[in-house]
């Protein structure tokens, strides 16, 4: 029995079927173009024709045969013929290796009234698992999920390479049946390369079939060229390739973006605020969206969003305040809508009893270090969380500054190299120091030992101490912010306060006339005096910040000590420079969760207890070393959202724990698909079959001998002898060299 590999040719190969009767229809015209004449030399050659008449007859025959042979097999060979009969299943029965990418990634949890997008891939592998297990052929199945591809050291396929046999169907189900869409943002650039590396491991002698199944996020498919090359790689290899789309239509989603405390002191007792932002995801607006609260597992009041557009993200901020030093976590929720990852966001803090912060004053009696020190510090009636430490000079050279929140300068004259190396490294590492200048300060320091070129702390060299002299006419005020949306001074010049305006300086340091702050130095001036000079400049240092005054912090140059605003400046700066960890550290689901360990006060073992809900019990982790760092314990299996607790064992046998919120990507909650058409243009030369999931049924190509090859062979052996035979045939005149020569013709 013969088969066809392109059935819908052969109608047109049927039609064509009329053309091997072409040489037989050239020979009877030939035949009827010949005319008898009489000729008297013809009586020697029709004696010597008689003599070879069959032979001659004989080979124009099988010309003639041969001719129409040839036209025969170029018509056979159209549809691509195969040899279903069991000679043709023995010779070309080859395995067929099914390769299935599922993505699992979460917005594959979309549902619907009819289901979600994750059940409907489902059910498509399983009709693939049907279909292998109804051909005569030998056939494998490999699974694999988006979010195992894109684990870090763990790539094994749900199924590789497996046998299809009797049992396979119940194997199948019960391997993924089970199986719920994963809270990853995985795509399929990583499936598909390990596939390639899969392939590039053995030699693959088969029909290879591959599936994507998929919903085709246009965040995944819009510029795809990773993504493309791969496959091309696959059609070179003569795969053929599913996409198979498991969503209908795009559904309206919201999502939690963001879930941040904004800058600000954060200590026990103080008030702070958190901001929370949601998108709009879909094509209708949403008004009126209620946000659920968490504080520490407990209820607490909800924020209302009152409109959002379509692809909108709105932000609201909340009061937070805590009574307990230590971990605490927040946790918002939204309503349930098409997809339920997005609707969680959690943040993890950390809550000291109070922040130090250190005020350096030369001044033995700390004259004027006390009047940081009242702005800053906590008041019974507000408390700020802030707890301010006055010290010497020399504080700077015996002491660790690491553990203060900032560092203020006020009444130096001098300070030893020691000191100025401790400042350098602590605002290097991340520190936070403002100076306030006055009569004390000397100009030469300044400029040799802090400013140094630019190279130091300080960033702006320094003129003389200058008065600010009275303008009596124009009654302008005193001090100009430069930059209306900086946190120190911004609130404080908007038009709704105008704190500033009743501020008087007397007398400032000048910086010299002809300086301006470098171009990429990170300088910049924040306040100026009326008269253009600088008052209030900050400079980048590392990781820190420098805040610069030129003026004293004490009421003596100027009377701002003794206005209101000072206070709000002051702990508008302090929340601005403080050098405090968050303690909140909210990561991307799947991404390691490390834990650096101080082997002085750790032991090496650490405890995770993954949240509530996440596969897995608590498990225990050990340190490892790692180059250029303290030993760190690893622990991978991070693919559920929540909040993972850490618990460390101190030298002492005393428990720390560590709260770490890890939260889903919030782009892929975005369910823009990504059309039939857009996806071709997007992967254009590439060949592929696109359906929807409840019409994908799988069509196997037909068991047997394909004879596409072999007649293609056939074909060209019969032409050359065609050839050889029609030259033998005809008539060849000697030429006329070999006539002069005397040779026979």
């Amino acid at each position: 029995m013969t088969s066809f590999l392109y059935p819908g040719a052969w109608v047109g190969a049927v039609a064509a079927a009329a053309l091997v009767a072409v040489p037989i229809l050239i020979h009877l015209i030939n035949m009827m173009r010949h005319r008898r004449v009489q000729w008297a030399a013809m009586e020697f050659l029709l004696i010597s024709q008689k003599k070879n008449r069959t032979w001659v007859i004989l080979k124009q025959l099988l010309l003639l045969l041969m001719r129409m042979g040839a036209i025969a097999a170029i018509v056979f060979l159209i549809p691509h013929p195969k040899l279903q009969s069991e000679l043709g299943r023995l010779l070309g029965g080859v395995k067929t290796h099914h390769i299935i990418l599922l993505d699992d990634s979460y917005s594959m949890s979309d549902r619907w009234s009819a289901g979600n997008a994750f059940d409907k891939a489902k059910e498509v592998i399983y009709r693939i698992a049907e279909s292998a297990m109804a051909q005569p052929t030998p056939q494998e199945v490999t699974l694999l999920r988006f979010s195992q591809a894109d684990r870090p050291g763990n790539r094994q396929p749900d199924l590789l390479q497996t046998a299809v046999d009797t049992q396979f169907l119940q194997q199948v189900k019960d391997r993924i049946g089970p199986l719920e869409a994963s809270q990853t943002a995985a795509g399929p650039l990583p499936a598909l390369k390990a596939v390639g590396q899969l392939l590039g491991q053995q030699e693959e002698t088969g029909e290879l079939v591959i599936y994507l199944i998929s919903d085709f996020r246009t965040k995944d498919w819009a510029s795809p060229t990773d993504v493309k090359d791969q496959l091309l790689q696959f059609q070179k290899r003569g795969a053929r390739l599913f996409f198979v789309q498991c969503v209908e239509s795009m559904h309206d989603n919201l999502g939690i973006a963001e879930l941040t405390p904004l800058p600000g002191v954060r200590a026990v007792g103080a008030e702070m605020f958190m901001e929370i932002a949601v998108t709009n995801h879909g094509d209708s607006p949403a008004s009126n969206v209620p946000i659920s609260l968490e504080e520490d597992g407990s209820p607490r009041p909800a924020v209302t969003l009152r409109h959002i557009r379509p692809g909108e993200t709105v932000r609201e901020r909340f009061r937070v305040h805590f009574e307990k030093a230590g971990q605490h976590f927040i946790t918002a929720r939204l309503e349930t809508d098409a997809v339920a990852a997005d609707n969680y966001r959690y943040a993890a803090l950390d809550v000291p009893a109070g922040l130090p912060v250190l005020i350096i004053d030369g001044d033995p009696a700390g004259g004027e270090g006390r009047f940081i020190a009242l702005a800053l510090e906590s008041d019974p009636r507000a408390r700020t969380g802030i707890l301010p430490q006055i010290e010497q000079p020399r504080f700077l050279s015996l002491q660790p500054l690491q553990k203060f929140h900032s560092i203020y300068l006020v009444n130096i004259d001098r300070l030893d190299a020691s000191g100025i190396r401790a400042l350098e490294e602590y605002a290097a590492a991340g520190g936070g120091v403002a100076f306030f200048l006055g009569p004390v300060w000397r100009t030469k320091f300044i400029n040799d030992e802090l400013y140094r070129e630019g190279k130091g702390l300080f960033p702006m060299p320094v003129a003389s101490p200058t008065i600010l002299r009275v303008d009596y006419l124009e009654r302008t005020p005193d001090i100009e912010v430069a930059d209306p949306r900086h946190p120190i001074l911004g609130l404080l010049a908007s038009e709704r306060y105008k704190f500033l305006q009743s501020v008087m300086v007397e007398q400032y340091f000048a910086a010299p006339r002809e300086w301006k702050p470098p171009a990429e130095s990170g300088v910049r001036i924040l306040a100026r005096l009326r008269n253009g000079a600088p008052l209030v400049v900050e400079k980048p240092f590392g990781k820190g910040r420098v805040i610069a005054f030129t003026t004293t912090a004490a009421p003596q140059w100027n009377n701002w000590a003794k206005d209101p605003s000072f206070v709000i400046a002051m702990l508008q700066m302090q929340a601005y420079l403080a050098n405090q960890p968050l303690g909140e550290s909210s990561r991307q689901v799947g991404a390691p969760l490390e834990t650096p360990l101080d082997p002085a006060q750790y032991e090496s073992q650490v405890r995770i207890i993954p949240p509530m809900g996440a596969e897995g019990l608590p498990q225990v982790v050990d340190a490892a070393a790692v180059p250029d760092g303290p030993p760190t314990a690893s622990f991978l299996d991070t693919y559920r959202q929540g909040v993972y607790r850490v618990q460390l064992t101190k030298k002492d046998a005393s428990q720390e724990e560590r709260l770490v919120a890890y939260n889903v990507d919030p782009t892929e909650g975005n369910l823009k698909l990504t059309s039939r058409e857009q996806l071709t243009a997007a992967l254009d030369p590439l060949h592929f079959t696109y359906t929807a999931a409840d019409a994908f049924q799988y069509q196997a190509e037909e068991a047997g001998l394909n004879l596409f090859q072999a007649l293609l062979y056939g074909l060209l052996i019969l032409l050359v002898a065609e050839q050889m035979l029609a030259y033998s045939a005809s008539y060849h005149p000697a030429s006329p060299t070999a006539t002069a020569k005397g040779e026979r013709p």
